[in-house]
């Protein structure tokens, strides 16, 4: 049996570190402008408009791409091959969409909430419709990003699953909940910087393991790896370039037009052609990531060609890949499985962060403000401390989400995911339905986005009733022959059982 790996001292330091400099960074955010700063909501859920275009293109990369590329892209090469990559061409289509059509839009009427729009276009019922599918999405995910990466670390360090939740929620929720939008924005560009440096160093090490990336691209091309020019039309066909470009045009169009997460960074520029810099610049940002963590999965299918890890019961699925990878042939490097696990566990922070933002400025201004009349008379600093108390109450409410999800495992887990899916969709018509259809009105709007979920809702959950087969998946062939003899075979160490368990749904739903 090969030695059980835990956590070494170094990569305690370096996993404390980087938690201790993201909350550092949201601090430095909330006072270092004195008493004077956020005296207004604005300031605090907008920055005062006045951000500039490169921190909030990074903090837009940051905050959807999460533990999904650090984990499960490197898992999608090996297991399906590099088509992947052909979303960097998906993510184009939806910045020149967003940028022509809803940017211009958002930032014209001056609003802070998206959902604002849709009360001056088709009135409070199909707002307040909208609103309370975000809120729902939002609870959901915020859950799920909140309980996996601490089941992670718990897995891998021994740490107390709930003593990692509380600290995740508290770290959120502090840099949040006192540096508002510009802390949420800054800690973003660190923790992308972070993902993308173990993405690196699993890069580097791993090709100098193999051989160089040479030899690593001759071995993904011999294992079909390579296989960019699929054009099979059929759309039941799980990965193919007309699938992707589909599919993926409009899911993530979904994501950064509507989304007040990614909406609320656009508003936050010093101006509209700010915000389209910056969303462009966050295209490059994104194909910097993806590429890296797509080469990682070569990395892994060079190391693994002769042996593969399921197939020799090593590890029980592929999300497992990336850390059965780093504990196995980097590990004896000090500091790499800290900084890894940061990784992934940074993307959560980016995303759990700007949740809390987003979702503290919907119930200020989709809830309070329109409802509660006396909102209007009172100060500004009390408007803005109602906002902090708000995304603290968020930030907290996040270990009470945790809770919840921990009670969902397996398939129940896998169908919570899917309420991203199936809401971003309809959602998405409605906004585009306001912004391209002038004669459309409130009543059309609302029967649309109920026929719109309920469809959604009956496609979601047959997809998990009646999952595809072999012959639309097409995974890719893997071998073990050069696996060691069964009364040989390494155990599975304890660090590699799922730093994320649910990145295969959430895999499914970014498709």
């Amino acid at each position: 049996m090969a030695e059980n790996h835990t956590f070494q001292p170094w990569d305690y330091v370096v996993f404390a570190l980087i938690l201790f400099v993201s909350a550092a960074i949201g601090l430095f955010c909330a006072f270092k402008r004195g008493r004077t700063e956020h005296q207004t909501t604005e300031e605090f859920l907008l920055g005062n408009r006045q951000l500039s275009a490169y921190p909030i293109a990074l903090s837009l990369a940051s905050s959807f791409l999460s533990a999904i590329t650090v984990i499960g892209n490197p898992a999608e090469v090996y297991s399906f091959g590099m088509m992947y990559l052909m979303f960097a061409f998906t993510w184009l289509l939806t910045m020149i969409a967003t940028c022509l059509i809803y940017i211009p839009l958002f930032y014209r009427l001056n609003i802070i909430s998206t959902y604002e729009y849709l009360n001056r276009r088709f009135g409070q019922l199909v707002r307040y419709q909208v609103v309370c599918c975000f809120m729902i999405y939002m609870f959901f995910y915020l859950g799920l990003v909140t309980y996996a990466p601490s089941l992670a670390l718990s897995q891998v360090t021994g740490v107390n699953l709930w003593i990692s939740i509380v600290t995740t929620a508290l770290v959120c929720t502090v840099y949040t909940a006192l540096g508002g939008i510009k802390a949420v924005v800054w800690t973003d560009v660190f923790q992308l910087c972070i993902m993308v440096i173990s993405l690196l160093t699993v890069l580097i090490q791993g090709s100098i393991h193999v051989g160089g990336l040479n030899k690593i691209w001759n071995i993904g091309v011999n294992g079909g790896r390579i296989n960019f020019l699929d054009f099979d039309p059929d759309p039941r066909r799980r990965h193919t370039f007309w699938t992707v470009l589909v599919g993926g045009t409009f899911g993530w169009t979904a994501t950064y037009s509507c989304n007040q997460a990614q909406v609320q960074r656009y508003l936050a520029c010093r101006s509209e052609n700010e915000a389209k810099k910056a969303l462009f610049l966050n295209w490059f940002a994104m194909i910097i990531v993806l590429t890296t963590a797509c080469l990682c999965g070569l990395v892994m299918y060079a190391v693994y060609e002769t042996c593969d890890p399921i197939k020799a019961n090593k590890i029980s699925n592929s999300n497992q890949l990336m850390p059965l990878l780093v504990v196995e042939t980097l590990n004896q490097v000090p500091g790499v499985s800290g900084l890894f696990v940061a990784g992934a566990y940074c993307g959560t922070l980016s995303t759990i962060s700007s949740g809390i933002s987003a979702m503290a400025a919907v119930f200020v201004e989709d809830f309070i403000k329109p409802i509660w009349k006396p909102w209007e008379q009172l100060s500004n600093r009390m408007k803005t401390l109602v906002s902090k108390l708000l995304a603290m109450i968020f930030g907290l409410g996040t270990i009470g989400l945790a809770v919840i999800v921990s009670f969902l495992q397996g398939n129940i887990m896998q169908a919570a995911l899917s309420v991203a899916g199936i809401i971003q969709g309809p959602i998405l018509g409605v906004f585009t339905l306001a912004a391209l259809f002038p004669k459309s009105n409130g009543k059309g709007a609302f029967l649309g986005l109920f026929v719109g979920l309920a469809l959604s809702m009956w496609i979601g959950i047959a997809a998990q009733i009646y999952p595809p087969t072999d012959k639309f998946t097409k995974v890719l062939p893997t071998s073990i022959s050069g696996c060691l003899p069964l009364n040989s075979t390494i155990s599975t160490p304890t660090n590699v059982t799922s730093l994320l368990t649910y990145v295969t749904s959430l895999r499914e739903e970014k498709r």
